[in-house]
């Protein structure tokens, strides 16, 4: 019941989430909408302010014309008072004063016109004089201003120049007395050096008597230990075991723990989305309790029903990539051989994704091609195609880029150490690819059942399949979301990490090199924990020396016990074999014996001339018995005896009836005392041998130490030699370095001395220069 409510609410909530983000879009769409009309609103502002200041200049400029014509009238009102005055006062003069005057009045409205045409032409002149002298006299109060600043920034040079001469000229007086005050300690100390080179040249001869002394034992030293430099050779050195970086390895494990989260939460989500697709399609668009579906329909569910046996080994290949990566490991790329085997599982699920691909791709084209579908439907299933496109195309680039961080724990050539980052950087990027297309995907798939619920025929199974397909889409694109994600925060240590290998090399070389090395570490590893065992106390090397001889023939001896005990438990065992084999050869003849004397006892019955013939027989026996034991009493029966293979038989007289039980227990008790004695003969015969053996062995081994002792002491020999040889020729070389040292000393006192004298030199020319400017200066 609870997780049928969490799926509800969660339900609740992705359809929610959906009708939010299609509002969002919408809101989107009105703010850009908004913006656009206010831009465009902005740009009518700017035009009608620049209008309205156009209009302003315009109305200043009809004013003042106004205030000018304004002007002119009230002078030419007063002009007419004038004139209509004169001409009442003229009118007494008669008729040819009025022509006159109208003459002079034609004149006068002419000259006055003239003048006001040239008034107010000389008034557009001053304006334009005045505006052109306003504008000349900013022009030059600007250049005023900027002379004005120019010529103080001059000023505040020159005073700085000023200073800094004086301030140069007192350095160079402190500078000539500091200096004056160095030539004289330059003096004192060369003196002193003089006696420190006294001093020195003791030192190095001690120096270099220690120096020789080291040399030699780190001569010695390296030839018997470093045989060669397998540090100049990559092939070498990749061998060679890396520092342990122990807090390396547990951030790796931790990055492949959290990797091995996101996969477990990522492989659910896969096989939750093909098999609600699955569902899906035996639901719609024809409902398969109702009628069949079609072929297509049919074989795209049947390669969808086996898509657990593609998408769970992806998470078993990155268990045991997860389980490889240790604290005693080192992990990189060339280590990682689990890596492949999580390819290959990725390699076979981006194979059944092709394998559906087409069959995805027709059942949505019937699905278009169906009459419940409308036309917004059949826009949605486009997009979907589309997504399903991306998707596998998606899964395909990442499947490649992880096949090439595999090739180098496989093939050391499949892929150079230089393009390390940039494979990196590709997975990152189809990783945040694939995080895109899941959103994609999982957006139209949503606005997809929104619309399918919407239909008259959608039944409450639809809609569920629907929600399923649905939160499984949502799912995978979190879980996409949180893998690229921890990829990138992850990206710069991955590939800070490439560097982790043999120092002073590019790295490994191969896969083979790398799991010798990690064999070798093995054996380091437990080297030293052997090494951090306390000893046990051992016997005093004088006392091993001399108890050696005793200790090679005490083990000597006790091989060749060990080796008797061995042949006496072959031959028991050989023994055992032949005494059951006689045993069942003696079983066999008593059996044989049995049926003989059934056999015998039987004709006997069976012919009544034997009866007869064994009563006369019975009859002679019971007459010739007193006989027989007088004769026996007498005269003692003597035993005939033959020599043959079995041994000494003893036969009785013919007349006598042997017994056939004690004929057989006499031959038993020969055979058997028979046996005993040979297999004492043989035991002794053997121990003779090991005894033999052993002691030719020991004496053998005696001989090879001699002769090995022998070899060493003549090497011994050699050595010295050449180490005599090569002590004289060290000696005469130091003596010459020596010499070579003393000159060199000698030319630097000398080249000192000489420094000495520049300097003073370069004192004087200094105090001149001085004195010099200080002159200019005054004058």
């Amino acid at each position: 019941m609870a997780s049928a409510e969490l799926q509800g609410k969660y339900q609740k909530l992705a359809q929610e989430y959906s009708k939010l983000r299609a509002q969002n879009q919408v809101l989107k769409k009105g703010v850009v909408d908004e913006q656009a009309s206010s831009a465009v609103l902005k740009e009518q502002l700017k035009m009608k302010d620049q209008s309205l200041r156009k209009l302003q200049q315009e109305m200043d400029s009809l004013t003042f014309r106004n205030l000018q014509l304004a002007k002119r009238v009230e002078l030419l009102q007063d002009e007419l008072a004038l004139s209509e005055s004169r001409g009442k006062k003229n009118k007494k003069g008669g008729e040819p004063a009025s022509q006159l005057s109208q003459e002079q009045k034609s004149v006068f409205d002419e000259d006055l016109q003239k003048k006001i045409e040239e008034n107010e032409r000389l008034h557009i002149q001053f304006f334009e004089a005045d505006e052109q002298h306003k504008h000349v006299e900013a022009e030059l109060k600007s250049r005023l201003a900027t002379l004005e600043t120019e010529a103080a920034q001059h000023q505040a040079v020159i005073d700085g120049l000023t200073r800094k001469y004086m301030e140069t000229i007192e350095k160079l007086q402190n500078d000539k007395a500091k200096l004056e005050v160095k030539s004289q300690t330059l003096e004192k100390e060369a003196k002193e050096c003089r006696l420190r080179t006294e001093e020195c040249q003791l030192q190095l001869k001690n120096l270099h008597e220690d120096l020789s002394g080291r040399l030699e034992e780190s001569l010695s030293i390296i030839n018997e230990k470093v045989p060669f430099n397998d540090t100049k050779y990559h092939p070498y050195n990749a061998l060679n075991v890396p520092l342990h970086n122990r807090r390396h390895q547990l951030k790796m494990r931790d990055i492949a723990g959290q990797a091995l989260a996101f996969v477990q939460d990522l492989v659910p989500a896969l096989l939750n989305f093909h098999t609600y697709t699955e569902q899906r399609i035996q639901i719609f668009p024809v409902d398969s309790a109702i009628d069949t579906i079609s072929p297509l329909n049919q074989k795209f569910s049947q390669y969808l029903h086996e898509n657990a046996s593609y998408v769970r080994p992806l998470e078993e290949g990155m268990l045991h990539l997860f389980e490889s990566i240790t604290e005693d490991t080192v992990t990189v790329l060339e280590t990682t051989v689990k890596l492949k085997m999580f390819s290959d599982h990725l390699t076979s699920y981006v194979r059944f994704l092709r394998k559906i691909l087409p069959y995805q791709l027709k059942s949505l084209e019937e699905e278009c091609e169906s009459s419940l579908c409308t036309p917004a439907l059949k826009a949605r299933n486009l997009e979907l195609s589309q997504d399903v496109k991306r998707m596998t195309a998606v899964f395909e680039k990442l499947q490649t880029y992880i096949t090439l961080l595999a090739l180098p724990s496989t093939e050391p050539d499949g892929l150079l150490r230089a393009n390390y980052t940039s494979v990196l950087t590709n997975v990152g990027a189809a990783l945040h690819g694939f995080h895109d297309v899941m959103k994609d995907l999982s957006k139209h798939y949503s606005q997809k059942a929104a619309i399918e619920h919407e239909l008259p025929t959608a039944t409450q199974k639809l809609v569920t399949t629907n929600d399923c397909v649905l939160s499984s889409a949502v799912a995978l694109t979190n879980g996409a979301g949180k893998i690229a994600s921890f990829f990138s925060n992850n990206m710069d240590y991955f590939i800070a990490s490439l560097s982790y290998g043999p120092k002073t090399a590019s790295g490994f070389i191969s896969p083979v090199s790398a799991e010798c090395m990690l064999q070798y570490k093995k054996k380091a590893a437990a080297y030293m924990r052997a090494l951090r065992k306390p000893l046990a106390e051992s016997v005093p090397y004088g006392e091993a020396v001399a108890n050696r001889r005793v200790l090679l023939s005490s083990t000597e001896s006790r091989e060749g016990l060990a080796q008797q005990v061995q042949q006496s438990l072959e031959k028991i065992s050989k023994l055992e074999q032949e005494k059951e084999h006689w045993m069942l050869e003696a079983q066999l003849a008593k059996i044989k014996l049995e049926k003989e004397n059934q056999r015998m006892a039987d004709r006997l019955r069976s012919t009544s001339s034997a009866q007869l013939l064994g009563l006369v027989q019975e009859n002679a026996t019971v007459s010739t018995t007193p006989c027989q034991e007088e004769a026996a009493a007498k005269v003692p029966s003597e035993p005939v005896q033959s020599a043959s293979l079995i041994g000494i038989l003893t036969r009785m007289s013919d007349s006598e009836v042997p017994d056939v039980e004690s004929r057989e227990d006499l031959i038993k008790n020969h055979y058997m005392a028979r046996i005993a004695e040979l297999t004492s003969q043989l035991q002794l015969a053997d121990s003779k041998s090991v005894h033999f053996y052993a002691e030719c062995r020991a004496l053998s081994k005696r001989l090879a130490l001699a002769e090995k002792c022998k070899e060493t002491l003549t090497e011994e020999m050699k050595l010295a030699s050449q180490n005599s040889s090569r002590l004289q020729d060290e000696l005469t070389t130091t003596k010459r370095s020596y010499e070579d040292q003393l000159s060199m000393m000698s030319d630097h006192l000398c080249s000192m001395n000489e420094t000495l004298s520049k300097q003073r030199e370069e004192i004087d020319t200094l105090k001149m220069s001085s004195k010099r400017k200080i002159r200019s200066k005054c004058l």
